[in-house]
């Protein structure tokens, strides 16, 4: 069974995460969740804990796992590592290599390929600092999706939408095939 960390950033749709992470164990895939404390704003971790069937992390700071080393732990037993949503901030921090919570934390411990499934206003997905961020994390390896086409929850129209859950879920098996 192939593992996949599902860290869940912040914004309206982190409330597709609990689809995804429904489909990626109807596919097999063990998942296990970080919740950034964005993320937590729109979703819960007994949300997530109910559908990974795995204890959600959401603290660098928890006693027990950090005695362990768990965020490195967390990083290296995984097969790959998924945003998803990745934030226009979030992307920026693993841009920029900063490593101010467990989920920035995992992205620069980890040793395994990371995917990122972008979700932003369409004006903030156009904006040249993104824009140098989504090169950047290419250039660093990152696979980073397209985002979907389309009306936002701000009223807007673009890209920026959170790719479906479902393609997510391709993109994830053609990067542990490759």
């Amino acid at each position: 069974m192939k593992k996949i960390l599902l860290i869940v950033g912040g914004g309206i749709a982190a409330y597709k995460a609990c689809e995804l992470i429904r489909l990626l164990r109807k596919a097999d895939y063990g998942v296990r969740c970080v919740l950034t404390a964005g993320g937590a704003q729109f979703i819960t971790p007994m949300t997530l804990a109910a559908l990974s069937e795995q204890p959600v992390h959401t603290s660098l700071w928890d006693l027990k796992d950090e005695a362990e080393m768990g965020h490195i732990q967390l990083s290296r037993e995984a097969d790959l590592v998924v945003v998803a949503p990745a934030t226009a901030d979030l992307m920026a921090k693993m841009a920029a290599g900063i490593a101010d919570d467990l989920a920035t934390t995992l992205l620069l411990a980890t040793d395994k390929r990371v995917l990122a499934a972008p979700a932003m206003n369409v004006r903030m997905w156009q904006h040249p600092a993104t824009q140098r961020n989504i090169a950047t994390l290419k250039g660093d390896g990152v696979l980073v999706m397209d985002p979907d086409e389309g009306p936002m929850a701000c009223g807007e129209f673009g890209p920026g939408r959170l790719p479906e859950p479902d393609a997510i879920v391709a993109a994830i098996a053609h990067a542990l095939a490759g």
